[in-house]
């Protein structure tokens, strides 16, 4: 990874890229952000992990300069909000969850025109071969698909060669194949020493990303750290899966050992425990002097998704 002093224009006061401290905002009796604190450093990948309602959309706007706190201190790259507007807009890429792209323009002509808007940047021939968008050059806006729109609107987000790069559910809606590309492409762009702060229900993709991801709930930042830190401190990382008839109750997983938690989804269980060697021959031994038969069983190692699981009760994937 580049360092932070590859990155141009980097203010010499500020102490991260993005800092924000006591950060609010209300809707009616709706506590969208609720003092939330929150340091992103120069040349990482953040990420904000959440379920629909935490908040992370609401945190990433506020940052971005489009949606004004009701309380709290924002600074990027060293810089606030109101004083020094015209300078952020110009060092920062920012892509929505939803672009909205004039569909008349060719895919050309709309990178040309964002690529206008800034005193320096790509070229948009080079913001087309990064994407992968060679071949869609002449095409309407309109007749892209929605994977090829989203990697239009990170290509936009690109144009400026920006110092910061927000992205809100970045490869929502891409193929397997051009979500690996944009992951290439976001790998590189960290190595030049730039930022990254990105949402994601990808937990693969906070997980291959994100050098420090925080969990958000309720406006709120319930956990953060590095993935390996987080997944630690499950003190469970391992997960045994598997399905019976009839069903072992909670109370019958909970008392096997090394066992730290169980959770149902359908017919099955996922039982998070210390150490699989204690706990698998346990759990067949249940099984069989209950009279219970077993219809599938399989293992895996803890991951971000099972730290969010435990911390939120929720499944990230079904918001």
């Amino acid at each position: 990874m580049g360092t932070a002093n590859s990155s141009p224009g980097r203010s010499e006061t500020a102490t991260a890229a993005i800092l924000c401290h006591g950060l609010a905002k209300f809707y009616g009796e709706v506590r969208a952000v609720d003092g939330l604190d929150l340091e992103v450093r120069y040349g990482e990948c953040f990420g904000l992990l959440g379920p629909n309602g935490a908040g992370k959309t609401t945190t990433i706007e506020i940052l971005e300069g489009l949606t004004a706190p009701d309380a709290g201190d924002v600074r990027v790259l060293g810089r606030r909000w109101g004083t020094h507007e015209r300078e952020l807009r110009g060092r920062l890429g920012i892509s929505l969850q939803e672009t909205r792209f004039s569909d008349k323009l060719t895919v050309f002509e709309t990178l040309d025109l964002f690529r206008s808007l800034y005193p320096r940047g790509r070229e948009p021939e080079q913001l087309l071969a990064d994407l992968s968008l060679e071949e869609k050059r002449d095409a309407r806006v309109g007749k892209l698909s929605g994977g090829q729109r989203q990697r239009l609107a990170v290509a936009c987000a690109l144009a400026g060669d920006p110092e910061i790069l927000f992205l809100d559910e970045p490869t929502t809606g891409l193929d397997p194949q051009s979500r690996h590309q944009l992951w290439d492409k976001m790998e590189s762009f960290r190595a030049a020493g730039r930022t990254v702060l990105l949402t994601t229900h990808y937990m693969e993709e906070a997980e291959r990303l994100c050098d420090r991801v925080a969990v958000v709930d309720h406006g709120k930042i319930i956990a953060q750290g590095s993935p390996a830190e987080l997944v630690a401190g499950l003190r469970a990382p391992h997960i045994v899966e598997f399905a019976s008839e009839p069903a072992l109750s909670a109370e019958d997983l909970k008392a096997l050992p090394g066992v730290r938690d169980c959770r149902r989804r359908d017919d099955r269980w996922f039982v998070s425990v210390a150490a699989l060697v204690d706990a698998v021959p346990a759990l067949l031994s249940r099984l069989d002097r209950g009279g219970s038969r077993l219809l599938s069983l399989s293992t895996h190692r803890a991951t971000l998704e099972d730290v969010f699981i435990s911390l939120t009760g929720r499944e990230l994937r079904d918001e």
